[in-house]
């Protein structure tokens, strides 16, 4: 259970996140929705403690998250796996090594600094690739991959950490909509094949109604919407995007679960 405890961060006089309070179970597949400088960035880096709260509490399965230090924060930091917008792949190095990175938590430091991987090692860091239709370029520069395909693997270095919660920061906001869907469904995969825990900010309504099990709605750096996708009305939704509302919500798409829009899913996690 990731139990967060009036959140605040603050740069400045500016609070980016306000006092945020939340629960979230085992396996659930979280969508965190708001306009752009609403703080769903800053919200995902404090719970993998990339950003220190200026105040409240984070806990997970008993532990303070918040008050981690040293050792005891890397492997948070590893259980907790990032995905970012912009990927963090070291493009000269080639695909397999770059998911190989998601095991430096768990190694010795020689180890890391030889990069001596041990073979059970790269055995699994080729399963996460073959999950996601990637094996066959383990040996290809990863900046040589198209951005839906870096971003494939950055999923795969953060499931070769053996997380207990994904944190997705905007995972497809540079890809195109093919790209945005395989990465959304391998977002999906994983939670629902692993029961994984994930926490993806998005800023399409459509598709965080489409993924998402449940919304979490930020305002000005507040909680402001906590809820199934079902209970986002059009009401709120304008509350939450306020000019950007026309934007993001196209037609406002009666809500359907994520299994009965995206039939091919069930038959990729058989």
């Amino acid at each position: 259970m990731l139990l967060v405890e009036n959140l605040t961060c603050r740069f400045g006089v500016k609070a980016a996140v306000d006092n945020a309070s939340f629960e979230i179970a085992p396996g659930a597949f979280v969508g965190v929705i708001g306009r752009s400088g609403a703080g769903k960035s800053t919200l995902l880096r404090m719970i993998n403690r990339l950003a220190e709260p200026t105040a409240g509490r984070i806990s997970f399965d008993g532990t303070d998250v918040t008050a981690l230090r040293g050792r005891e924060l890397r492997q948070w930091r590893a259980r907790s796996a990032m995905i970012f917008q912009q990927f963090n792949l070291v493009g000269r190095l080639d695909v397999l090594t770059n998911v190989l990175m998601g095991r430096l938590s768990g190694m010795p430091q020689w180890r890391s600094l030889t990069q001596m991987w041990p073979e059970e090692d790269r055995a699994m860091a080729m399963s996460a690739l073959e999950q996601f239709d990637m094996a066959s370029l383990a040996a290809q520069r990863a900046d040589q991959l198209s951005g839906g395909q870096q971003q494939r693997v950055a999923i795969a270095r953060a499931l070769v950490q053996q997380p207990d919660i994904i944190l997705a920061d905007e995972p497809i906001a540079s890809l195109d909509p093919r790209n945005t869907r395989i990465v959304m469904d391998a977002l999906l995969r994983i939670n629902k094949h692993f029961g994984i825990t994930v926490m993806c900010n998005l800023h399409s309504l459509d598709l965080a109604r489409t993924y998402c099990d449940r919304l979490i709605g930020m305002s000005a750096g507040r909680v402001v919407f906590d809820g199934a996708p079902a209970e986002l009305t059009e009401h709120i939704a304008r509350e939450l995007y306020d000019l950007e509302a026309d934007e993001v919500m196209g037609s406002m798409p009666a809500y359907v679960p994520a299994a009965a829009r995206v039939p091919e899913f069930n038959a990729a996690v058989a």
